[in-house]
């Protein structure tokens, strides 16, 4: 005998609460194979395909491309044939980081009624369209397997999912003591909507009595359109990567009492000094690999801004590795990648390592792993055509360096007028870490290292 399982979002770790079904990758009535990838999902970090548990065929899957569906909620349940005699049916054990299968529980058939045979609708129950299906997830894509598959059986929970995305739509109903399932929701595949809520509550003493009366097949009536916003407009949900820099954003400003100070520098034997690396063949040497390396051997000097601030201990924890992120915009928006052990590195591994995660951002295959834990951020704004910029520090970092633009402009070199690579650079930095001479201290040295890069062999 068949038995039915449900798979649901599994915790992607990180912290991450919710992610958003980018496509599709099975149809329902697919065979799928054990850790099949089913789906590919964004959360607030990366791009994830996410693989199956179970092998069997899919019978229904919960959510469009675009829906965004907190962890633990149904992703699709898959029909998988009878386990023989003496085994027990269980999941592939492998781990997506945090969440683990083994045995499923015991799961509930609903029983179809016989030809003919009726039950009188109780209070608070849904009257269901004729097509739809006795055993149909609510907002489920589904259908019966083929011929080919008729050793699988398409049963479902009788307690199936409530079809509500939002948690805020949840705890509306909840805090109001509204039972979702005597709603049949406006979204598309009967999705409950915070709208639906809201009308249920404004009228509850008509609703509870129509829920309570089974309704005659009739014709309904359109529901009066919603009242025009007095600003009209297109709006943007903010969620996904966009929605977590919006918030990390606002928590920098919000929590770090943050100051800049910037200064101009000659890039000119920088650049003498890249052109003369890269002419002695082998792999290419970036000129971010180079500024990544004045950052280090400078945050080596200057210890107190690779460090954190713990509000609640009210402490400053001057960090023992440097992870240094840099920033990468993407059609998906703007990504930090962080460089792990950049103290350990040499510039043809630097290089090597940003131009990977680079392809991987432009890719969306960053993994949460690549996308967290930094300690210090290098922002080349320069690749947009601006000079300068006051950097929003990557909370909980300490400091952000930021590069504009390297243009020709009239410089005073050796007491002569001459026309140089110029570079504006700043430093965004915590207050709380250190004082302005410290920074000061800083981002002189990080200048003097782009002005004569044999500075930088001091503290190689």
């Amino acid at each position: 005998m068949a038995q039915v399982l449900e798979f649901k979002l599994p915790d992607l770790g990180e912290g991450l609460t919710e992610a958003e079904i980018v496509r599709w990758l099975v149809e329902v009535g697919d065979v799928v194979a054990v850790d099949q990838p089913v789906v590919e999902v964004e959360t607030a970090k990366a791009m994830v395909e996410v693989p199956c548990p179970y092998g069997g065929v899919v019978t229904a899957r919960f959510g469009e491309e675009g829906t965004e569906l907190p962890v633990g909620s149904p992703l699709l349940t898959v029909a998988v044939g009878a386990p023989t005699s003496g085994e027990e049916t269980e999941g592939s054990g492998n781990v997506l980081v945090g969440y683990g299968t083994g045995a499923p529980p015991a799961r509930r058939r609903r029983v179809r009624p016989t030809a003919g045979a009726t039950t009188p609708p109780g209070p608070h129950t849904r009257t269901r369209p004729a097509h739809q299906p006795a055993d149909e997830h609510p907002g489920a894509q589904a259908r019966e397997p083929g011929p080919a598959r008729d050793h699988i059986v398409a049963a479902v929970r009788a307690d199936g999912p409530v079809p509500v995305i939002s948690p805020l739509v949840r705890r509306l109903a909840r805090e109001n003591g509204l039972d979702l399932r005597t709603l049949v929701g406006s979204g598309p595949d009967g999705l409950i909507l915070r709208s639906d809520v809201e009308h249920a509550l404004r009228s509850a003493g008509t609703l509870v009595r129509q829920l309570e009366t089974p309704l005659a097949p009739h014709t309904p009536e359109p529901t009066p359109a919603a009242p025009a916003p007095a600003t009209a407009g297109t709006r943007i949900p903010l969620r996904g990567i966009r929605g977590t820099v919006a918030d990390k954003l606002s928590r920098s400003r919000r929590e770090i009492p943050d100051a800049t100070c910037w200064v101009d520098a000659d890039a000119t034997e920088l650049l003498h000094a890249r052109r003369a690396m890269n002419a002695t063949g082998g792999p290419k040497i970036s000129l971010l690999a180079l500024l990544a390396r004045i950052c280090t051997a400078a945050l080596a000097r200057y210890p107190e801004l690779n460090s954190t601030v713990d509000t609640e201990a009210r402490e400053i924890v001057r960090l023992d590795h440097i992870h240094l992120g840099f920033a990468a915009q993407t059609e998906r928006g703007l990504v930090v990648p962080v460089v792990r052990d950049a103290h350990t590195r040499d510039a043809e591994s630097l290089s090597a390592e940003f131009a990977r995660l680079t392809e991987a951002a432009r890719t969306g295959t960053l993994t949460p792993a690549d996308l967290t834990g930094g300690t210090f951020t290098l922002n080349n704004y320069g690749v947009f055509g601006v000079d300068g910029s006051t950097p929003i520090i990557n909370h909980p970092e300490a400091a952000m360096l930021g590069v504009g633009r390297i243009v020709p402009k009239p410089w005073v070199y050796e007491g002569e007028l001459a026309v140089r690579q110029v570079v504006q650079l700043s430093l965004t930095f915590d207050h709380r870490v250190c004082d302005g001479g410290t920074a000061g201290g800083f981002l002189r040295h990080v200048a003097d290292c782009v002005e004569q890069p044999a500075v930088l062999l001091r503290s190689l």
